[in-house]
């Protein structure tokens, strides 16, 4: 076991913390005496997103947009100046084209600026801070979705971008040997982006994404191994004694 990882709190990056499953995630690690690095790319959605957080949570919010590499640098620059990086979550992300549009009429420039925030920005953002992962023993958790192994209408543009974010997770998986590397989907929840999708939709009835979020804190706290996960496979179930099962990851 590297011993370094007990030597400062525990610091985990998340982006697109201001709302959604990004922010939920922040209220859970916080909850677990996580020293956390948030970013958004609006500022006062940030800020008051961290105002909301549980009194005493140490957190260091960075607006920006993570497909600026600036902007990286800068969030890489936050974890240094903390001790380093105990755990990546790159959740920050776009629909794409929406109303979604059928892949045959998919407006090009929106898939290239898909691809460029749901798998390059996470990609160069891991490259950044692997070094520091490696030396903590950490994680990489990328947020995906059920769009990238299944066939939907309409969700073409997203749910190839995802499923390329999902192989260069199972490479990395591969190649890491001290680094936990999980692709976890969150199932469908309650969020701004489903409700982007299906905008003519009565979605009250999805989860909100603080339902999941005890999952993902399963997933970190037990070190579970690499692979690709869903959230509700992660959460307690009634009527086993401990509360819990052992999920098996996909590959």
């Amino acid at each position: 076991m590297n011993t370094k990882r007990t030597a400062y709190p525990r610091t985990a990056l998340i982006t697109g913390a201001s709302r959604g499953l990004g922010l939920a995630l922040a209220r859970g690690l916080a909850a677990e005496g996580y020293t956390l690095v948030v970013d958004a790319r609006d500022a006062r959605a940030l800020d008051e997103a961290v105002t909301g957080l549980a009194p005493g949570s140490l957190v260091h919010a960075i607006p920006g947009d993570v497909t600026d590499p600036g902007h990286r640098a800068a969030l890489h620059a936050a974890a240094a100046k903390l001790g380093g990086l105990d755990l990546l979550v790159n959740n920050a992300g776009t629909l794409g084209a929406h109303p979604l549009p059928a892949l045959a009429a998919y407006p090009l420039d929106e898939l290239r600026a898909a691809v460029e925030a749901n798998l390059i920005a996470p990609v160069a953002l891991t490259q950044l801070l692997l070094p520091s992962l490696r030396e903590h023993g950490g994680a990489v958790l990328n947020i995906t979705s059920d769009a990238a192994v299944e066939a939907y209408a309409g969700w073409g543009g997203y749910g190839a971008v995802k499923a390329a974010l999902e192989q260069a997770s199972n490479v990395l998986a591969a190649e890491e040997n001290t680094v936990r590397v999980w692709w976890v989907d969150p199932g469908d929840i309650r969020t701004r982006m489903h409700q982007d999708a299906f905008p003519a939709e009565d979605i009250s009835d999805r989860p909100l994404p603080d339902e999941v979020v005890p999952g993902f804190v399963r997933l970190i706290a037990e070190r579970l191994p690499s692979g690709r996960y869903r959230a509700t496979d992660l959460l307690p179930v009634t009527g086993v004694p401990d509360g819990s099962r052992v999920p098996s990851p996909s590959r």
